[in-house]
């Protein structure tokens, strides 16, 4: 081995002393060197290439990205998703619109100095220093997606996070990013680092509250998370906001319930936290004892309470006015657009694309929303609401669940609906909405049409034809069977009754349907729906309605609120303010984006308006709500209103007008749901109207209580008229109590004097009152020289048919003065037919202390009766008396008694059975003056003609002795008649026919 080594050692000397081995190392060496020289330049050149085809790839990222100038990235960056706010109408606070994100904007210098370091540590270190990018960071982030690396730390500095959510989107992939730099480098270049900072805190997503509502930026963060504002924010508290954005939902200490999560959930967030704490630390933003203090936070033991959102304190009045707002943003874009509403009427694409954008308006564009909602108004409304204890009761119904198909019961409440409305002004001051939010969401006050049933009346008939002149207060309507024009369907009333002749004021007031359908006849050919009910803001009638008499019940669904508002129109005298509950809307840069302005209407002359209000005060007075007024702490309330029931009765309204304010009070069952089996359901809803009368006026007596009265405008003039013919009444109208007085509109005023009435001799035929015949006795005779309605007038009024006369006089009151002439005055021929027989006895006498009673003849044309007496059993009979009634007060003491009925042709029938008082006969202790001997029946004159007897009567006759015949007795016709005349006015006192005048309803 020794050898070896010398052998090499030898060797290599000789090799080195020959100069091999310097020659075979320069060559080697050379060769190295070209080789690594090779591989530089080709590395070089490799680099160059790369940088050239990275620098176009990148450049054809981008070349569609536009140059944007430095005004058109702020407006994009500083463009928050804000969520709109929205304010009473004296910029109380009333909440954050409904929205899927809630925002605050907050300046700078409004956030707390730990929550701005906590953001740079934990989410851009070199944000300080670097131009919107970090070279470093960006070549990172592209190793490890190329790689697939399990953890990427991202390279996205705050600018660029900035810019993908304010100007890009957030789309992954390689042109967005490259774009983001791109945009990222000149945003560095306009704005400062602080306005860069600003932005991004206010844009982020922090997860959700304690009500579970996803929130944005840091304001709404540290409420909702903490219940503090930004400026105060700890440091344990501003790591733990600032640890969020990586993963907002992850590390949300909330539920989308606001339930806070459990113990285990919540460990990933508290260790974002602590993990934020520590690069606050590090990047010596806190000291070591501030450090040591942020990782002993208890983080369930700061979290916030949930708070009354606006929606779930105001839910009604929250969707109210979001759906009111979103309809004028559309608008307003349309506008600005250059479109019309009958192009998105017409094109269902472009009103969705519309309804979009105004959503998305309307709850990131951060408006101030100010409404006309009285706070306390609406509260106090809710509250009377409450309750309130009288509503019909619940009912329980079949239903289809929409999951299982299954047929399952539901119970469901009576709901109510009211608006009030400022009359001059048009602002709705509050609404009632429904019972309760959680079981039915409608809005039964602005959304769902309900029939309006008799509240119809002022607006489509009587408010109209009398501002046409076609009627007045005074006109007379009868209220008699009556059918639909063309049809054979019946118009009938309420109550399935007729009233006869009444005025427009009391067929209002008593709400007949009759006369308003009539009235409505009057006019539908002027089309009252097109020009009056349009003209008050009433949206919801179809073509149909335009024609349907049936309109002038309220056959037409309406809005509660558009009730409402069409009433105030006769607080304003005629004239109509569009209601209205969105004041202005204002950006958040201060600047008026909508601004109501009012629109007025001038629908009825202001003398038409007072003679309507003029008669909707009786509906109060004596009408249907009669008593109402005695509910009210202030009963002298000038108050004008009117109630209504629906078809069916699903419906029962009321709705009442002041010169201040309108109120309104609807109640009903939903899903077709009848108020038939509920008692009282018009005064239970008249009592909740009263409830919420006196309560507002409590706390707006300014509003609800006004000084004076409607005023009376000039063109108004009182007139008297007669209650059959709405003419002036004559001194026959006048002497029977049928000249009443009413307001007229001064150019409509009646100029012709009555000419419906007539006068003459009337005796009554089966409760019939009918003008005397020639052979009538004079003594049955109700009232000489009374009073009946001219055949001429019946005529000409088409009250001729049988059906019309059998109710066309009112029962009640004067009207008991004036009867209908007697068919043959309106025909030819006469319904009293006489038959040539004596009319049949009565029957059945009896006597009770001083009055004799019976019952009436069988007989159809029977006007009277007479009473007789004999002195003694077997003694002639005189007439004592006669009456139109069926009992008789007599004082003629002892005797025998009978009585035989009279027809209207003077014929009598036969006595009747007798009765006996006391002791006829026996000797009287003084000798009494005889009295004059009535004819028997055979010895009558022709007027009483002969007539059969009964048997009792033959036996009566036989036993007085007196059958046989004189001619003195022959010969006394005509003196017994007179005899007869005198008994009657002797004994009118006795007799029960006196007529008392009632009074009206």
């Amino acid at each position: 081995m020794g050898n070896n080594k010398k052998f090499d050692f030898q060797s290599l000397k000789s090799l080195w002393e020959r100069g091999i081995i310097q020659k075979n190392t320069r060559i080697s060496y050379d060769v190295a060197w070209n080789i690594i020289l090779f591989f530089i330049i080709l590395g070089v050149v490799g680099l160059f290439f790369a940088g050239g085809v990275g620098a176009g790839y990148f450049a054809s990222l981008v070349k569609d990205e536009p140059m944007r100038s430095e005004a058109e990235m702020r407006e994009s960056i500083y463009n928050y998703e804000e969520t709109s706010e929205i304010y009473f109408d004296d910029e109380n606070y009333l909440g954050k619109i409904q929205s899927d994100i809630y925002r605050e904007e907050v300046p700078l210098d409004q956030m707390s100095k730990h929550l701005k370091n906590a953001v740079i540590a934990t989410e851009d270190a070199y944000f300080k220093t670097h131009n919107g990018v970090v070279p470093k960071a960006v070549m990172r982030a592209v190793m490890q997606e190329v790689t697939n690396a399990a953890v990427k730390t991202g390279g996205s500095t705050l600018t660029q996070q900035l810019v993908k959510n304010q100007i890009l989107t957030n789309e992954v992939s390689f042109e967005r990013k490259a774009k983001e730099m791109l945009i990222a480098l000149r945003v560095e270049r306009f704005f400062e680092k602080e306005e860069i900072l600003e932005a991004y805190l206010n844009i982020v997503p922090f997860g959700r509250n304690a009500n579970g509502q996803n929130i944005a930026g840091v304001q709404s963060a540290a409420e909702g998370i903490f219940g503090v504002s930004a400026k105060d924010l700890s440091i344990p508290q501003a790591a733990f906001i600032a640890g969020l954005p990586q993963s907002p939902f992850a590390y949300t200490p909330f539920k989308n319930n606001g339930e806070v999560k459990s113990e285990e959930a919540l460990q990933p967030g508290i260790n974002r936290m602590k993990e934020v704490i520590q690069r606050m630390y590090e990047t010596e933003a806190i000291t070591k004892e501030q450090y040591e203090k942020a990782l002993d936070f208890n983080l369930v033991e700061n979290l916030a309470e949930p708070t009354n959102s606006s929606y779930e304190k105001y839910p009604f009045l929250t969707d109210e006015i979001h759906r009111r707002a979103k309809d004028i943003i559309i608008k307003q874009l349309v506008k600005k657009n250059g479109d019309t509403m009958e192009d998105l009427a017409d094109d269902e694409e472009l009103a969705e694309e519309y309804n979009i954008m105004a959503e998305r308006k309307l709850s990131t564009g951060g408006f101030k929303i100010h409404t006309t909602i009285d706070q306390e108004v609406y509260d106090v409304l809710q509250k009377v609401k409450n309750n309130y204890n009288r509503y019909p009761r619940n009912k329980t119904i079949t239903v289809t669940d929409p999951e299982t198909g299954e047929q399952v019961q539901k119970v469901i409440l009576a709901q109510v609906g009211s608006t009030v409305i400022e009359n001059s002004t048009g602002k709705i001051k509050g609404f009632i909405a429904g019972r309760d939010f959680e079981q039915m969401q409608v809005n039964h006050a602005t959304q769902r049409p309900r029939s309006i049933g008799s509240t119809m009346k002022p607006l489509a008939v009587y408010g109209p034809a009398i501002d046409m002149g076609r009627l007045q207060p005074g006109s007379v309507l009868a209220d008699v069977p009556y059918q639909y024009r063309g049809t054979s369907d019946d118009v009938t009333n309420y109550g399935m009754g007729y009233h006869g002749l009444v005025s427009a004021r009391y067929a209002l007031a008593k709400s007949y349907n009759v006369p308003a359908v009539k009235a409505y006849m009057k006019i539908i050919d002027e089309n009252p729906a097109k020009h009056y009910l349009e003209k008050m803001g009433i949206t919801t009638l179809s073509e149909e309605h335009y024609t349907n008499p049936s309109l002038a019940l309220g056959s037409a669904s309406i809005i509660n609120a558009e009730n409402t508002n069409a009433y105030a129109t006769f607080g304003n005298m005629g004239t109509f303010v569009d209601a209205y509950m969105i004041d202005k809307i204002v950006t958040k840069d201060g600047e008026v984006f909508y601004q109501h302005e009012t629109e007025s209407t001038e629908v009825f002359s202001p003398q038409a308006a007072y003679l309507t209000i003029d008669m909707m005060r009786d509906v109060l007075q004596y009408g249907t709500a009669a008593g109402l007024k005695g509910q009210l702490t202030n009963p002298g309330v000038d108050w004008a209103g009117k109630t209504g029931t629906s078809q069916n009765k699903r419906d029962t309204w009321f709705v009442a007008t002041n010169p201040n304010v309108t109120v309104s009070m609807w109640m009903g069952y939903d899903r077709k749901e009848n108020l038939e089996d509920v008692s009282n359901y018009s005064g239970r809803n008249t009592a909740l109207w009263a409830d919420v009368v006196n309560a507002l006026s409590e706390i707006r007596p300014e509003l609800m209580v006004p000084d004076s009265g409607f005023q009376r405008p000039d063109g108004i003039v009182s007139r008297s008229y007669c209650a059959t013919s709405g003419l002036l009444a004559s001194e026959l109208c006048s002497s029977v109590g049928l000249a009443k007085s009413d307001l007229y509109i001064a150019e409509y005023a009646p100029t012709k004097v009555d000419d419906s009435l007539i006068s003459g001799n009337f005796v009554r035929v089966k409760d019939k009152l009918v003008a005397a015949g020639g052979n009538t006795p004079s003594e049955f005779v109700i009232d000489e020289g009374g009073v009946t309605l001219s055949p001429e007038f019946i005529k000409e009024n088409n009250y001729d048919s049988q059906s019309t006369l059998n109710y066309l006089i009112p029962n009640r009151g004067a009207w008991e003065n004036v009867a209908l002439p007697s068919s043959g005055s309106l025909s030819t021929s006469s319904s009293i037919e006489n038959d040539g027989k004596s009319p049949a006895a009565p029957s059945s006498v009896s006597v009770s202390s001083s009055t004799i009673s019976w019952s009436a003849s069988s007989s159809n044309d029977v006007v009277g009766y007479r009473v007789y007496k004999a002195s003694e059993p077997g003694g002639s009979f005189s007439v004592i008396g006669s009456t139109t009634e069926t009992s008789f007060n007599f004082s003629g003491g002892d005797g025998i008694y009978a009585v035989r009925a009279v027809d209207y042709f003077g014929q009598s029938s036969g006595n009747s059975s007798t009765v006996k008082v006391g002791d006829p006969g026996k000797p009287a202790s003084k000798p009494k003056k005889k009295e004059k001997q009535e004819p028997k029946p055979e010895q009558e004159s022709e007027s009483q003609s002969e007539q059969p007897e009964t048997d009792e009567q033959t036996s009566a006759e036989e036993e007085s002795g007196s059958t046989n015949e004189s001619e003195e007795d022959n010969n006394s016709n005509e003196e017994t008649s007179s005899e007869q005349e005198a008994a009657e006015t002797e004994n009118s006192s006795n007799t029960n026919n006196q007529n008392q005048d009632e009074p009206e309803e």
